[in-house]
């Protein structure tokens, strides 16, 4: 739990002419709705959801998940979407755990390099890779900006 922040320009690109146009009212619940869906099309696991975007565009989002690490994809599914600055994560964790570290991506990473950062080891990138599925759906395709689940062994 926690406030979590990303890179506002780099990310998926979620949102559109109709939700920058809106009334700054409706263009909240129009981001946090595409925001939601978001997270439910990447089908990540919980119990109770629900994202709002503030006046400040901040993202808060509560709810219920079972495990530690389906709080922490959320949270990285809604940070890494082009305009999401910060993340409140207010989500309560059915079975907690400790929390995993994070990585931003920088400009010549791959996640073998990643791996041999924080694990000593290049060949655990699958680790890497499989602790941030869905969101990535090849080991080859990050991106500078980018925030990982750099998971504890």
């Amino acid at each position: 739990m926690g406030l979590f922040s990303f890179i506002k320009g780099a990310g998926k690109k979620l949102f559109g002419a109709k939700e920058e146009a809106a009334p700054a009212e409706e263009k909240s619940q129009l981001k946090a709705s595409a925001l939601l869906a978001h997270v439910q099309a990447l089908g990540l696991a919980f119990k109770t959801l629900k994202v709002s975007v503030m006046a400040d565009e901040s993202v808060v989002v509560s709810g219920e998940v079972d495990q530690q690490a389906d709080s922490e994809k959320i949270v990285l599914a809604l940070g890494n979407v082009d305009g999401v600055e910060t993340v409140d994560n207010q989500m309560t964790v059915a079975i907690p755990a400790p929390e995993a570290r994070y990585h931003t991506v920088v400009e010549g990473d791959w996640l073998s390099k990643i791996a041999k950062t924080y694990y000593d080891d290049a060949t655990k990138y699958d680790v890497i890779f499989e602790a941030n599925k869905p969101m990535l759906a090849d080991p080859d395709e990050i991106y500078p900006g980018q925030v990982l689940r750099i998971p504890n062994l």
